[in-house]
């Protein structure tokens, strides 16, 4: 049984209205988002498809993945690609006592400001698995922090997802104004090898442009 859904539905958006789930559905514009990274052997591959197709993305950013992998950091930076807090250790906030969780975000915090200009850098957190007690948002919140969640999700993570299922989540339930999930991560490669450039092709040619949030 999976316990997610592709198409997240209008309720929680609207009970969670304080966490931003897509943008404007008046414009031909989608936000791609990968969370999970840097990972070498994904995230490489990701950068030099989006270059492709003139695309910018956001990624949601492990504060130890930067530290192990600064060169394929730099380069996301290099990019022009934006990057989000995505926790130092991809801790699951519904496990974890708030003030580890807190400090845990920090960590990340201090780790990704060491290496852009504040005055310039979005502050965006995406919590790991979409898992976050009302108190660990409410403190990110008041740090002026944007929580940046989705209305679509690839479940590229999903071993038990096809690719050709995976391709799906994406195509059918993709708006104007749309924030799509991906993940650079080693488990979620193949599938995402498949899909992206797929995806990349199929929604330029419907007229979208894809931005950084």
């Amino acid at each position: 049984m999976k316990f997610y859904i592709p198409k997240t539905p209008s309720c929680i958006m609207r009970f969670f209205s304080k966490y931003t789930w897509y943008f404007s559905r008046d414009v031909k514009e989608i936000y791609l988002t990968f969370d999970d990274g840097p990972t070498p052997e994904v995230t490489q591959f990701v950068l030099d498809e989006l270059k492709k197709h003139n695309a910018k993305a956001t990624f949601f950013c492990i504060g130890k993945n930067i530290l192990n992998h600064p060169d394929i950091f730099n380069k996301i930076k290099n990019s022009k690609h934006t990057i989000g807090n995505h926790t130092n250790n991809h801790l699951n906030g519904w496990t974890t006592e708030n003030k580890d969780y807190i400090d845990n975000f920090l960590q990340c915090e201090h780790i990704i400001s060491k290496t852009l200009d504040k005055r310039t850098k979005p502050k965006l957190f995406r919590p790991p698995y979409g898992k976050i007690r009302k108190s660990q948002a409410t403190s990110i919140l008041k740090k002026g922090y944007r929580i940046i969640m989705w209305d679509v999700l690839s479940a590229d993570f999903d071993v038990s997802t096809s690719i050709e299922e995976c391709l799906r989540n994406v195509l059918n339930n993709t708006k104007n104004g749309s924030i799509i999930v991906f993940h650079d991560s080693v488990k979620a490669s193949e599938k995402l090898k498949f899909v992206l450039p797929k995806v990349l092709k199929e929604l330029s040619d419907k007229g979208f442009i894809f931005k950084a949030i």
